[in-house]
């Protein structure tokens, strides 16, 4: 009888969900953004994870990722929650059209369109979860004119997600796939073996 999900496959999804986990503490500042606004690298174990073995995978990786977060969060779940809503849109894309065709041509396009899909996503997951957090401990006023510091147009909650939150995950998401299309192929074979 066949197992659901073979050993290495379970195996290779628990080291890159490891992977994804320790990545997601390298933050780096967000060009033309406050401080408190970083990034990491995290979704790109979960990337990787998605085209070897399909987008159930990837966003597998992205919920332990978040899960392991839980331990040390200082949103008390909700930037978990928003971080793997924003992942999972992107690799579940990404691996659902590669799985169809798995071609160069396809997972580029694939990671194109996932990061146009998490900059959606990004945005309606700022506007409604994580700006309202951050005005807990800082006037909607004040968070505001953080963001118009850099991007002197920002003046609203909906200017913040529209020229600050959506292009900087759709230029993430580039990135990440960018990153993929170079190493994908070295990987694939440590990952799933001979096949």
């Amino acid at each position: 009888m066949k197992n659901k999900l073979p050993i290495r496959t379970m195996t290779s999804i628990a080291v890159l969900s490891a992977v994804a986990f320790a990545l997601s503490f390298l933050e780096f500042p967000v060009p033309l953004s406050p401080s408190f606004a970083r990034m990491d690298l995290s979704d790109f174990p979960a990337l990787i994870g998605a085209f070897a073995f399909g987008p159930v995978a990837g966003i597998l990786i992205e919920l332990v990722k978040n899960l392991l977060g839980l331990i040390s969060s200082a949103t008390s779940g909700i930037g978990e929650l928003a971080n793997f809503l924003i992942g999972a849109s992107f690799v579940a894309t990404a691996g659902l059209i590669y799985r169809h065709h798995k071609t160069k041509n396809t997972a580029l396009l694939g990671g194109i369109a996932g990061s146009f899909i998490m900059g959606v996503v990004a945005a309606l997951a700022n506007y409604f979860i994580l700006l309202p957090l951050f005005e807990q401990f800082m006037p909607v006023d004040q968070l505001i004119a953080s963001f118009g510091e850099f991007i002197p147009f920002i003046k609203t909650k909906l200017d913040i997600v529209l020229y600050n939150a959506f292009p900087f995950n759709l230029l993430k998401g580039l990135v990440i796939t960018a990153f993929t299309m170079l190493v994908y192929k070295r990987i694939r074979p440590l990952l799933k073996g001979k096949d």
